[in-house]
């Protein structure tokens, strides 16, 4: 066996002559210099580029296929014109399709990542990148390809702030794909989203305000007497303006009503950075009672917020209290907005209310401040409950004992002490 055989390279004509045991390699004289050369089995083959009597191997079929290899044979003849010694061999990922899956098996991977971005790249990825890139190959990709096959078509079916998400997600995977030296070059490098579009991003409309909550405190101080997990959810979110994940996977061990302390651990946190929180004589006598209701049902578990299994309440679980609650008016989201825009209102501190929130500080602030700022984050929060208070949750939270709200900036903010007729106590797994 030792035909070449001349073919207009396709990959229905390649598996054709791979049927054929007389036919060795195959060439097209579109393509002068490249060659395919079965293998025994037949089921594969190596690509190759022959200059001379040299023939260097570059790569392997069915890994790269034939409209892959053509992509990239410009750049595999300047690699072996640059280095004649070096064998240009390239490997599998030679389509964004390979890429993604490459990279997408690199972010489920990556211990540092939370289960909600990795399942959201995942989503990504496997719903729309995949779809509208699979075939494309690396070599191929420039901004008239990306915006012909993904960003055009997809911001007619998306939102622009998701398609920014899928963006960003490609770049990146491009990025790291060429320091670990996977391609030659980044085929996005330079490239911005508004390159695409000038369309701006709006911020979500806030479907909550502050007005609102008096009628909302009437809802929740109803939920809680026939479904008071569904209503503490909202009520620590709504006092704390902590996200749905950190707050559904909060233990009981991570309160202390002795140093008046709700602790968030960083694996817990989007932001992937523990969170203190100070807890107010309010939330202190709410968490007293809701312990007391747990307890009275038969619960001695871990978990603020368990399902039937013992376990936190799921992703799933946690929005659904949210659809009930809500009824399609809201969502859990806007909560964690109406504290904050509130919080702007009563004159509390934006750098203290980011605090609060555990958002990401700016680099300058991440490089010169290096407090927690407790005492301002204690008197910021004591404002809004007494706020708060004021629109119906004292009769939630059922604190008797009479509250002044006092100025932020007034030293006995610092002082506030825990009523008497709460229990100083840390709950932990093994106290039962």
């Amino acid at each position: 066996m030792s035909a070449t055989r001349e073919v207009k390279l396709s990959e229905a004509e390649v598996r054709r002559q791979a049927a054929d045991m007389s036919v060795r390699d195959l060439r097209d004289p579109r393509h002068p210099g490249l060659y395919l050369r079965f293998w025994s089995n037949r089921e594969r083959a190596t690509w190759h580029l022959v200059r001379g009597k040299k023939w260097v191997p570059v790569a392997r079929w069915p890994e790269l296929s034939v409209a892959a290899v053509i992509a990239e044979l410009p750049a595999l003849r300047q690699r072996l014109l640059r280095s004649p010694a070096t064998a240009p061999v390239v490997s599998g990922m030679a389509t964004v399709g390979q890429l993604l899956d490459w990279y997408g098996d690199r972010m489920a991977r990556d211990r540092s990542l939370s289960a909600k971005r990795k399942a959201g790249a995942r989503s990504a990825i496997a719903q729309h990148l995949k779809p509208r890139l699979d075939d494309l190959a690396v070599a191929a990709v420039n901004a008239d390809a990306l915006d012909k096959h993904l960003m055009w078509p997809c911001q007619a079916e998306v939102s622009l702030s998701y398609l920014r998400q899928m963006f960003a997600l490609l770049l990146t995977a491009f990025r790291q794909a060429l320091q670990l030296g996977l391609i030659d070059r980044n085929p996005m490098a330079g490239m911005r989203f508004n390159d695409f579009t000038k369309a701006k991003i709006l911020p979500k409309a806030a479907r909550l305000r502050d007005v609102q909550l008096p009628e909302l405190m009437q809802q929740l101080a109803q939920a809680f007497e026939q479904e008071p997990g569904d209503a503490m959810l909202a009520l620590m979110m709504l006092a704390h303006g902590t996200r749905i994940g950190e707050t559904r996977m909060a233990r009981w061990n991570e309160i202390s009503l002795a140093a008046a302390e709700w602790f968030i651990p960083a694996a817990n946190a989007k932001t992937r950075t523990e969170h203190r929180l100070p807890l107010t004589d309010q939330v202190q006598a709410l968490l007293t009672r809701y312990r007391a209701i747990q307890q009275s049902g038969g619960y001695e578990g871990v978990y603020l917020f368990p399902n039937r299994r013992g376990l936190c309440l799921s992703e799933t679980q946690a929005s659904n209290v949210f659809k009930r609650l809500g009824k399609g008016e809201w969502t859990s989201h806007d909560l964690r907005k109406v504290s904050r825009s509130t919080w702007t209102d009563l004159g509390i501190d934006g750098h203290i209310g980011e605090m609060l929130l555990n958002h990401k500080l700016g680099k300058i602030a991440s490089t010169y401040i290096h407090t927690q700022a407790m005492q301002q984050r204690r008197a910021a929060l004591e404002k809004w409950h007494a706020w708060l208070d004021r629109v119906g949750f004292a009769g939630i939270h059922g604190l008797t004992k009479a509250l002044i709200e006092i100025s932020q900036n007034s030293p006995e903010a610092t002082a506030t002490v825990a009523p008497s007729d709460l229990t100083a106590f840390v709950i932990s797994e093994d106290s039962k």
